[in-house]
């Protein structure tokens, strides 16, 4: 696995771990420094900015597409993490239907 995955720099999330991955609770450390260290591959190939050049790669962009389930730590890894950085924000509206069906009738026929 000498080629695979393999990047120039360490990567960093300032936005949602300013102090560092493992500074943060929610990694192992051995995670942590997956993350570290193989996370720009990670990202490059799961947004396609990178093609696979390694089986290894190749089954991992297969993981990032659903049609694998993650095996190695760096594939486990990435998804813990994209699941926590990537939630769905929840909107909340008020609507005026809530008492729709309660039968008052507020027409001015009275």
């Amino acid at each position: 696995m000498a080629e695979s995955f393999s990047v120039t720099r360490r990567y960093f999330d300032d936005k949602n771990y300013p102090r560092g991955f493992s500074r943060h609770g929610d990694f192992t450390i051995r995670e942590a420094q997956t993350l570290e260290q193989f996370g720009q591959a990670c990202l490059a190939l799961e947004l396609g900015e990178r093609k696979p050049v390694t089986q290894e790669e190749e089954r991992f962009v297969a993981v990032m597409k659903g049609d694998e389930i993650a095996q190695s730590i760096i594939e486990k890894s990435w998804l813990k993490y994209r699941s926590l950085t990537t939630k769905t924000k929840r909107i909340y509206t008020l609507s005026g239907n809530a008492g729709s069906d309660a039968g008052d009738d507020f027409s001015a026929t009275e």
